[in-house]
């Protein structure tokens, strides 16, 4: 298994990854009709841009294939003082999920937000995904909850926090 920086070479891997985990985990949480609309092309594309910015993406590769992805910057809602930066994205496929993956993909993620003087992180998960308990393993402390549309459809975000990136349990 490979942790690196995300090339634009990743972002149809990037893209797969994407599309796969949300229909694998938002399924029964988001509007079916969303997920069956998903596409690895508009992802791609998108995924591209985001990389092809400069923003902070990291991928985790097996056998040359990206099996995961982490991505991260600067916090966007300017919502919560005290914190500066955010956990953008964090998914992986299924089968190499509870591997320790995620926090392979978090560290240089957090290590790159450090370097770029940011000192602490916020991450959004929707209420009912059970992946939040990654989060608090990690120090996160639930910061908010808000209601986001989605698809048409009101749901529940959880805002978690680390008010400081020293602290984050990698």
């Amino acid at each position: 298994m490979n942790i690196r920086k995300a090339t634009l070479k990743d972002a149809a891997g990037i893209a797969k990854v994407q599309v796969d985990t949300w229909k694998t985990t938002y399924r029964g949480m988001v509007p079916d009709d969303y997920l069956d609309h998903m596409s690895y092309e508009r992802r791609e594309e998108m995924w591209g841009k985001i990389i092809g910015d400069g923003q902070v993406v990291y991928v985790a590769e097996d056998n040359g294939e990206v099996v995961g992805f982490a991505n991260g910057g600067e916090e966007r809602s300017n919502k919560y003082s005290g914190y500066d930066g955010e956990l953008f994205a964090i998914y992986i496929l299924e089968s190499y999920q509870r591997q320790g993956l995620g926090k392979k993909l978090m560290a240089p993620v957090v290590d790159e937000l450090k370097s770029k003087g940011l000192s602490s992180m916020i991450v959004c998960v929707l209420e009912k995904n059970d992946s939040k308990r990654f989060y608090e393993v990690l120090g996160a402390e639930k910061v908010d909850t808000v209601k986001i549309n989605f698809g048409g459809r009101d749901l529940k975000e959880a805002v978690y926090g680390w008010k400081d990136l020293e602290q984050v349990n990698l």
